[in-house]
This record gives C-alpha cells, structure tokens and sequence, in this order.
C-alpha cells in the first residue's frame, strides 16, 4: 500500500511550535483515514487574515493514537509526526 499525502491547514502559532521542533504531534479529526508512513503537508494559515502566509513544511506520520480511548473523541486521531 502505498503512503499518501495529506496537506493540512496549520494555525501560526502551532505551526511555529512544529518548526521549531517543540510540537512533534498533531490532534486532527480522522476524516482523511490517516495512516503511519502518511506524509503531511502542513501550510502556516494566517487565522486572523483568513489566508496562506505562504510557509509550509513536510512532516511524516510515525505513530497513531486512535480515538475512543484516554478523552480523545472517537473521531479524532493524535499524530506523532517526525
């Protein structure tokens, strides 16, 4: 099977924490049926003027928490990402 690629909308401030390496994780809404070995895209999104800054990054999935378990919702999943 082979890993897709997601891109994903990052608010400034979570983005800047992954960048710096300080965030190694991301809480996301399974909607896209991610999967370790997943590549993630993440674009810095200017939440105050509703737009790209134009920053992005790539990011691989390594492990997945599924949710249901420890007060994440069902349909949640937390990311480690590398």
């Amino acid at each position: 099977m082979e890993n897709r690629i997601h891109e994903l909308k990052t608010w400034e401030e979570y983005f800047q924490e992954v960048f710096m390496g300080h965030k190694t994780f991301e809480v996301r809404k399974n909607d896209r049926n991610f999967k370790k070995g997943d590549v993630l895209i993440l674009k810095e999104w200017d939440n105050k003027k509703e737009r790209y800054t134009g920053r992005e990054m790539v990011r691989n999935i390594s492990y997945i928490l599924e949710g249901g378990q420890f007060g994440i919702e069902k349909d949640y999943v937390v990311l480690a990402i590398g």
